[in-house]
């Protein structure tokens, strides 16, 4: 069957020092987080050197190094695809997720400023805003969440894991808020997350974020099951 075709946009930001070959390797990977990119998505070295304005080398040394990390996989032809997911990873990483997303509310119940708690409930009204009209933005937005969490944490290992995981589950396809009744539900867990962390209670604020993962997970299992 056809693949859509797929689209990353028509120039990078290398910003100032960054080698070529690591801009094209993030504007990847913004582009899978991004949804650009979905399972079974075939890349093609030309295709892409053309879309980001590169020549071929820098976009063959971003695929070696998407392909080490197990994001794509030799196509049948030329060129690579996206991987699929199988049950097994999508359990091992919701855990992983489950972990992480637990220490960084924790943390950040220790270290977050009363302006990045505020930037937390903007996030989370825009959110709501969004709800149950617009699932891609409502999924941009809890990207922004999560990520706005880990680094009110400070700790930079753990934001540096968060980023490698958040790759991952753009792999998934797509946004569990397009389970009945998930954006709902995902609110309450956000802002019961937020007050936790606001009244400095790490062990409250720990238990919501992981119960709030497993939630996720269970819808993830729906769409799966769809499939």
């Amino acid at each position: 069957m056809a693949r859509r075709p797929v689209k990353t946009g028509g120039s990078i930001d290398r910003g100032a020092g960054v080698a070529l070959g690591e801009a094209v390797f993030r504007s990847l990977c913004e582009a899978l987080q991004a949804g650009s990119y979905r399972a079974g998505d075939r890349l093609r070295e030309e295709e892409v050197a053309q879309r980001l304005k590169v020549s071929r080398t820098p976009v063959r040394e971003a695929f070696g190094r998407l392909a080490a990390r197990g994001f794509v996989e030799p196509a049948g032809g030329r060129g690579l695809i996206v991987r699929n997911l199988d049950i097994s990873e999508v359990l091992e990483l919701y855990a992983m997720r489950e972990i992480m997303e637990g220490a960084s509310a924790r943390l950040a119940a220790e270290h977050a400023s009363a302006p990045e708690i505020d930037a937390l409930n903007d996030i989370e009204q825009a959110f709501v805003e969004a709800a149950e009209t617009d699932a891609a933005e409502m999924a941009r937005l809890n990207r922004a969440f999560h990520e706005a969490i880990c680094r009110a944490a400070r700790n930079r290992y753990l934001d540096n894991a968060s980023g490698e995981l958040q790759d991952w589950i753009a792999l998934l396809g797509p946004t569990t808020f397009t389970v009945s009744g998930r954006p709902t539900t995902s609110h309450s867990e956000h802002q019961a997350i937020i007050d936790a962390i606001a009244a400095r209670d790490g062990d409250k604020a720990e238990q919501l974020a992981r119960a709030h993962i497993r939630e996720a997970l269970r819808c993830r299992l729906k769409l799966l099951q769809k499939q």
